[in-house]
């Protein structure tokens, strides 16, 4: 059983978010909430030991979520739940697993969870998980002798003919229906075996992104980007390249699809 804390000045968000948690993860258990700095500072120095998960907002009644990363230690692994998406970077520094933009959607706080779980599980195993993602952010850089290998093309068998398609040649893969596809630059489109989730896995993270649950998109194929009502943003692709799927970067996933940008 996960023991989770809240921390979240809004009584209204604390209760929706506490309806979530109680919902959909019956193996997270919560064990209180608090809506200050002073409060969650006292709760960490008393039962941070003994709690696995924070759900933590940023701003909050007396100051906001990194002042208590300056007044205690921050032994459990934490989840920011916010309305404000400038925070992002400053939220990575602290180590937080995730960053949720309010309101929060049910595939984001899964996500989130998952991967909370995955640091929980490392620690109570033993291993050093900060010493993990060091080694994981020298092979994404290069920085590490050998790389992960990645999938250099992807094998389309039609009826009796086989194509291979370079993943340089590709613009993006879109899920739709039950089925995954292949787009090309040159605006071929194949079905393909694998999830996107199997896809993801296989693709060099520095040339492509996944932009939404059903969207990875290779950064060859864009031309520019706009924003959206909402948080989210339109990808414009390049000359030649069409859209046979909506190429919008979710909600959640905008900042960390600028910093790949800025890479």
């Amino acid at each position: 059983m996960t023991r989770a804390f809240i921390i979240e000045d809004e009584p209204r968000a604390r209760a929706y978010l506490t309806k979530l948690i109680e919902t959909n993860f019956p193996d997270i258990r919560i064990v209180g909430s608090a809506g200050s700095v002073r409060e969650s500072v006292e709760f960490l120095e008393r039962e941070g030991g003994k709690t696995d998960l924070l759900f933590m907002d940023v701003e909050l009644s007396d100051g906001n979520c990194f002042d208590i990363f300056q007044r205690t230690e921050v032994r459990p692994a934490v989840i920011m739940t916010t309305a404000y998406d400038n925070y992002a970077v400053k939220a990575f520094e602290v180590n937080s697993v995730d960053y949720l933009l309010k309101p929060i959607e049910m595939e984001d706080l899964r996500r989130a969870v998952l991967r909370a779980g995955e640091r929980i599980r490392a620690k109570q195993e033993g291993t050093d998980f900060s010493r993990i993602m060091d080694a994981l952010k020298l092979l994404r850089e290069g920085d590490a002798g050998a790389a992960a290998p990645k999938k250099e093309k992807f094998i389309i068998r039609l009826n009796d003919r086989i194509v291979p398609v370079g993943v340089r040649e590709i613009a993006y893969f879109y899920s739709e229906s039950k089925n995954s596809f292949l787009v090309t630059l040159g605006d071929l489109s194949y079905v393909i075996d694998d999830s996107l989730d199997a896809v993801e896995n296989q693709l060099d993270p520095g040339a492509f992104f996944r932009i939404s649950r059903s969207c990875i998109i290779s950064s060859n194929a864009i031309e520019s980007i706009s924003k959206l009502f909402g948080g989210r943003m339109k990808i414009s692709l390049v000359k030649g390249v069409g859209s046979r799927t909506d190429l919008t970067v979710s909600r959640a996933r905008v900042v960390p699809f600028m910093n790949w940008l800025e890479r």
